[in-house]
Parts: structure tokens; C-alpha cells; sequence
């Protein structure tokens, strides 16, 4: 079994994959529709009780999900998560097309998680700046559907606000955890097949 240190130092690592959350690191935004990826990281590392740790010289917390996998948390807000995590993928020598990110998605329905490469940002704050820092769209993506909101209602005050728990949230952050799982062991067309066949 690999230790793992208090503080995570990125020339110590040998990291193959980021799986990145994204969220808001403030207690007020737990819960929230736009902290699914935040969840989903911690569905991640819940059968190990890893504990997220600082990343020397980065603005993230992350933990070795495996010995070359590390889960990842920007320190930043979600708007700026690429300013954290493009210059952690750049030290730790991780192409682009091996960072994962989980995060909300408007476009589709609560309930559904669905798996892909690349494509629009969609008006998604954190994605976009992922694109910018890392300097391409060609991340994937682990997508946790919660749906538009209803009419009368900001997309703003939608996303802050707190999601439905339950039994069919629990199990979207499942399989999206589980998603971002396969696509680094079997890579992402297997890992649709199970995952979009499930939700």
C-alpha cells in the first residue's frame, strides 16, 4: 500500500489522470446543484476515507485516488477553476485529455449522468475556464443532469440553490463517481456503455 502524505507535493507524484470536482470550496454552497462534482469526488474517495489535502504551491486539495489517479478540488470558485487546476495538470505532466471533470449540467434532466470528450463549454462557467487554462476543449467530461429551472427562476439562483437529496440523487452521484472511475480503467466508450445504460 502507497502512504499518502499530509501535503500532497506535485514533484513527488507520478499521476497519470486528474478527476476534477467542480464547485464553490465555501460551506454555504454544500448541497447546492452546482457542488454535484464536489460530491461526486467525495462518493470517490468515501470507500478509502482518503481525506482531501493541500497541494503545495497549488490552489487545490486533492488526494491520491490510486497510486497515479488524484481526485482534485480547486481552491478557487467555480468560475475560476481552471486558474487552479490548468497550472496543477501542467506540473504534474497530465495532458488534457486525461483530466476529467464532473460537474453540473443544465441540459439535462436531474437524475441522469451522462459521459463525453470535448464539445461546447454551454455557457458553463467552470468549463470555460478549464478550456482556457488547459488551452483546449478536449477534456472529458462527467455530466450530472439538474435540470433547467423553473420558470420565474435565474439560471444564477437555480444552481446556488440547494439540490433535492434522496435515493435518486445518491445514486447519480454514484454513477457519476463510478463514470469517472471507468473511463481511467477502461476508457470512455466502455465507460458510456455501462453508465448510459444505467441512468
Amino acid at each position: 500500500m502507497f502512504r499518502r502524505p499530509r501535503t500532497l507535493d506535485p514533484r513527488e507524484l507520478d499521476v497519470d489522470w486528474l478527476i476534477v470536482g467542480l464547485g464553490n470550496p465555501e460551506p454555504e454552497y454544500a448541497g447546492t446543484r452546482h457542488n454535484v462534482g464536489y460530491m461526486a469526488v467525495d462518493d470517490l474517495l468515501a470507500p478509502t476515507g482518503d481525506i482531501l489535502q493541500p497541494v503545495k504551491g497549488h490552489r487545490a486539495h486533492a488526494a491520491l485516488y490510486d497510486a497515479h489517479i488524484l481526485a482534485v478540488r480547486a481552491d478557487t470558485y467555480m468560475n475560476t477553476t481552471g486558474e487552479a487546476i490548468g497550472p496543477l495538470a501542467k506540473a504534474l505532466g497530465v495532458a488534457p485529455d486525461h483530466v476529467i471533470a464532473i460537474h453540473d449540467e443544465l441540459d439535462l434532466p436531474p437524475h441522469k449522468v451522462r459521459l463525453k470528450a470535448g464539445g461546447n463549454e454551454n455557457g458553463h462557467n467552470g468549463l470555460k475556464s478549464l478550456t482556457e487554462h488547459l488551452g483546449t476543449r478536449d477534456f472529458v467530461r462527467v455530466r450530472i443532469g439538474i435540470g433547467r429551472p423553473p420558470k420565474g427562476t435565474s439560471v444564477p439562483d437555480w444552481v446556488l440553490s440547494r439540490i433535492d437529496t434522496g435515493a435518486g440523487l445518491d445514486e447519480q452521484i454514484e454513477s457519476a463517481a463510478e463514470g469517472a472511475r471507468l473511463i481511467t480503467r477502461d476508457g470512455l466508450g466502455k465507460a458510456q456503455s455501462v453508465i448510459h445504460a444505467r441512468t
